[in-house]
């Protein structure tokens, strides 16, 4: 199971910021939380949402492992 961190706003809607959840890629992770309502879903697909897999920004679907870590970056501000 990999382990996947909301930060921010993210944690804040689905109403935890860690979780080990059985997924083979990102793209499967991502059905998964979508799947635990539509603002969380919504708020997933906003612009500025990076996703850090192994603590290095990916784009794209990368396949997961039992020992991923999988953080979902909401968009940064400040100077």
């Amino acid at each position: 199971m990999a382990r996947v961190l909301l930060f921010g706003r993210l944690s804040d809607i689905a109403g935890w910021r860690e979780r080990d959840i059985d997924s083979a890629s990102l793209g499967a992770l991502r059905d998964v939380l979508a799947g635990e309502g539509e603002e969380l879903a919504d708020a997933l697909a906003a612009p500025g949402v990076q996703i850090a897999l192994d603590q290095a920004i990916v784009r794209g679907d990368a396949a997961l492992s039992a020992l991923s870590e999988v953080a979902f970056l909401p968009p940064m501000s400040g100077g």
